[in-house]
């Protein structure tokens, strides 16, 4: 410690340290010398450290000054050339003539159309709210009010007024194929007592479909379903019409004619109705109504129920099979989306195969019927054309299986049964040959 005391500051070489010592200590220089040494080594920081530790300094110097460089500002013009270039300026003014732009600027251009975007959305928008509220006041229940003028219409679309007219032409047709005279008045009170029993029917039929006709396309504009009338109002007109229809068979006809009348208005309504939900066979059931009407007009004529009123009865029951399956089959959709079970939605080649089976056996009933000596032997002969085309249609409608084949079979149904109870009204009990030649 005396031999450090006495030593003198450092003085710095390349590379290493020189300690100057006083002469009385020159003695022991050998050991002091190899003592600093190795505290140099341990202890002291040499110049190469100092060189990197400076270069390092210099690269983080630089860095921060990149870092934090900013860009060169414009040269500020002297103050003895700003009057010159102010000058200069007013001059290229002067000489230049403002000129309107043909385009305007990007930015107006950008201005504008953003304009016009923002007016367009919010037309947009207004348009929406409006159409959500015309379709929220549109789905909301409102109150319907019932016009006398339109009363009528809507009543004829409930009692279903074009099939009630033909069930009341075929029980006309049963009255006057009858083997006795004509009675006129027997003859109206008859046909507005099976009108009036239809009327009865279909709206009872209405009433009881109201939510499965809402579903159906064919259906759902009936009278109940867009609330035109109330339930209430027609149940009433249901009741108004069966009770005096059924009043006018029984009491102005005959008591069986009255109860054919009001069996067929349960068998509608209470059977078949229920039914077309339930199985297939409601085909069946609503032929057998169908075939109710002719049997009707016969009795009310003979006031018997004779193998003349069946055969009419079984020409409108094999008839309907035709005309309500090829129907049905361009109505699959509907039906199926409405719950309701028909053969065209659950078994189509019965369908098919039962329409064809019916249309051949119209050859058979017809042929059937001079024997039963309800007509001459002149009609099976002037019938077998249209049978046999309406035959052909059934089988095309069989093997094709098509919505082209059931409309041409629906559509010959329409016009085949008229001529076939008119050619049977014409050679009725006639013993001549062709009325028509």
């Amino acid at each position: 410690m005396s031999a450090a005391r006495r030593c003198g500051p450092p003085r710095a070489l390349t590379g290493l340290f020189v300690w100057h010592l006083p002469k009385p200590a020159v003695r022991q220089m050998p050991c002091k010398f190899m003592h600093c040494c190795g505290v140099v080594n341990k202890r002291w920081i040499t110049f190469q450290h100092l060189n990197f530790l400076k270069r390092m300094y210099v690269t983080q110097y630089n860095k921060d000054l990149s870092q934090q460089a900013k860009p060169k500002s414009d040269p500020v013009a002297p103050p003895f050339l700003e009057k010159k270039h102010l000058g200069q300026e007013k001059t290229v003014i002067r000489e230049i003539r403002p000129v309107s732009p043909l385009h305007p600027p990007s930015s107006e251009t950008l201005n504008r159309n953003e304009f016009k975007a923002v007016n367009s959305a919010a037309v947009v928008e207004d348009l929406a709210t409006a159409v959500g509220a015309e379709s929220k006041e549109e789905k909301q229940w409102k109150e319907m009010k019932l016009q006398l003028d339109d009363l009528p219409g809507i009543l004829a679309r409930l009692s279903k007024i074009k099939l009630t007219a033909l069930v009341v032409s075929t029980a006309s047709a049963g009255f006057a194929m009858a083997p006795v005279p004509f009675d006129l008045t027997c003859f109206l009170l008859t046909s507005i007592g099976t009108g009036l029993a239809s009327c009865a029917a279909n709206s009872i039929n209405q009433f009881f479909e109201v939510p499965f006709d809402s579903n159906m396309n064919r259906t759902k504009n009936r009278p109940l379903v867009r609330g035109q009338i109330s339930p209430l109002l027609a149940v009433s007109f249901a009741a108004s019409c069966a009770v005096p229809g059924i009043a006018l068979l029984t009491l102005g006809v005959n008591p069986l004619t009255g109860a054919l009348g009001a069996f067929n208005i349960f068998l509608y309504t209470c059977c078949y109705t229920p039914m077309k939900r339930m199985s297939i066979i409601n085909t069946w059931v609503g032929a057998v109504v169908g075939a109710i009407p002719p049997i009707m007009g016969w009795t009310a004529a003979t006031g018997s129920l004779d193998a003349g009123a069946l055969l009419l009865g079984g020409i409108l029951y094999s008839w309907q099979f035709p005309h309500f399956n090829a129907l049905s089959w361009g109505l699959r959709e509907d039906y199926s989306r409405g719950g309701y079970c028909m053969m065209s939605v659950t078994h189509p080649a019965m369908c098919r195969r039962v329409a064809l089976r019916h249309c051949l056996a119209l050859i058979g009933l017809s042929t059937v019927a001079p024997i039963l000596d309800v007509t001459t032997w002149n009609f099976p002969l002037i019938s077998l054309p249209i049978n046999l085309y309406i035959s052909y249609l059934g089988f095309r409608f069989y093997r094709d299986a098509d919505r082209s084949s059931s409309r041409k079979l629906f559509f010959c149904s329409l016009w085949h049964l008229p001529m076939l109870l008119l050619l049977m009204l014409t050679y009725n009990g006639a013993e001549s040959l062709l009325l028509f030649f």
